[in-house]
């Protein structure tokens, strides 16, 4: 895990784990020493910090983690499962499929990573199921993320002491998150993705020369994300943020090939391949991601200057919905900046309104106001190049 990440995540009503996972996650809950938000952060860091720095490198720990991001909302609890084992696998799936083998074998070691894609294939082998509750992007934000989520439910910390939602001790964190119902998110994702379908090039869309964001009369760039003003959600009681980022995520180990689903299916509870939920439909296949992070909504390297082409920002914004349909009706989903705060000072966070420029690109692609949709697009997409620009500067 990078220290410089954003982390989209689902939290589950307890409602939506099974026995045993449901009696061990209310026990969980309510653990007084439990790590909250800022210890969390913290710990994953430096746990993934050890396994990089041993010799050999330790890909995923021996055993499941135990640990997860908690909130509460309207006396009801909600549970955001690390899962670092399963995590840690899909990541060095990603990165054996995404770079050649002289490259990765310089990271992890080829033994090491057989060993690793062996202890997969006979974890995968009981629980088929790899969903994961949390998406992972370094360096960035991918702009798909920003659509499920509307303007009112941003919530800035720049330091100074913030109570913490589950009322822990107060956090002076820099955070910036936002928070939503799942409900909704998915009516924020199947409105963008009508607009953004409705916006591409050719029959039943725009003109193939009005694209409005193409470079040089191109239609490659669209908008990756949109979304509404709609009203707020309520911030957790009132109260600030619970949970903290992740590791990294991504495809299986297995061979440089990512499993299937390696987008996250549905399934697994306090170990990710725990009982299968009492709501949980079929399980179904997802694209697997060519783009460097690997996970829905993630940039694909080797894009055009403006961002992927418009289709691929319609296929993005879909694979997010995707997602979100794998979890329960009552889930909360969460954007967090995570790491990505370090890198902006207190002014950029205070000016930074990706979501609204969000919304308000897809309500000009909605009413035919394209030089507003332009508009924001274009400042969203240089915000995000310049912060991408670190990671090469890096």
């Amino acid at each position: 895990m990078l220290p410089y990440a954003a982390y989209l995540r689902v939290y589950e009503p307890l409602s939506a784990f099974g026995e045993p996972d449901r009696s061990c996650w209310a026990a969980y809950a309510a653990a007084h020493e439990r790590l909250r938000r800022g210890g969390a952060l913290e710990a994953e860091h430096a746990e993934a910090m050890r396994r990089l720095i041993a010799v050999p490198p330790i890909v995923a720990p021996a055993r499941e983690s135990e640990e997860a991001y908690v909130r509460r909302a309207d006396g009801v609890v909600y549970i955001c499962p690390w899962q670092t084992r399963l995590r840690s696998w899909l990541a060095l799936g990603r990165l054996r499929a995404t770079l050649p083998p002289s490259l990765t074998d310089t990271f992890v070691p080829r033994r090491i990573a057989e060993g690793a894609a062996a202890d997969f294939a006979r974890w995968n082998a009981h629980y088929p199921s790899i969903r994961t509750h949390i998406l992972t992007s370094t360096w960035h934000v991918p702009l798909a993320w920003f659509v499920p989520f509307g303007p009112p439910e941003r919530w800035l910390v720049l330091g100074g002491g913030s109570p913490n939602s589950d009322g822990g001790p107060a956090t002076v964190t820099r955070t910036l998150i936002y928070v939503t119902t799942m409900a909704q998110a998915r009516r924020r994702v199947a409105r963008a993705l009508g607009a953004v379908r409705r916006g591409l090039p050719g029959p039943g869309g725009l003109p193939a020369n009005s694209y409005p964001y193409g470079d040089q009369g191109s239609p490659a760039g669209g908008p990756r994300a949109g979304g509404d003003t709609g009203a707020g959600y309520d911030r957790a009681e009132g109260r600030g943020p619970s949970g903290a980022a992740g590791p990294s995520g991504g495809a299986g180990p297995s061979g440089g090939t990512p499993p299937p689903g390696a987008m996250p299916r549905r399934g697994g509870g306090r170990h990710a391949g725990g009982s299968r939920r009492r709501d949980a439909p079929r399980q179904r296949d997802s694209p697997r991601h060519a783009g460097g992070s690997g996970h829905p909504g993630a940039g694909r390297r080797g894009a055009s200057p403006s961002g992927p082409p418009p289709t691929a920002a319609a296929g993005e914004i879909e694979e997010i919905g995707r997602w979100l349909e794998e979890f329960h009706p009552r889930a909360l989903v969460e954007l967090d900046y995570g790491g990505l705060v370090h890198l902006l000072d207190d002014g950029a966070l205070q000016a930074d309104q990706s979501v609204a420029e969000v919304a308000a690109a897809i309500t000009g692609l909605e009413t035919g106001e394209l030089e507003l949709a332009v508009a924001m697009y274009q400042r969203l997409r240089n915000r995000w190049r310049a912060l991408q620009a670190a990671e090469t500067a890096s």
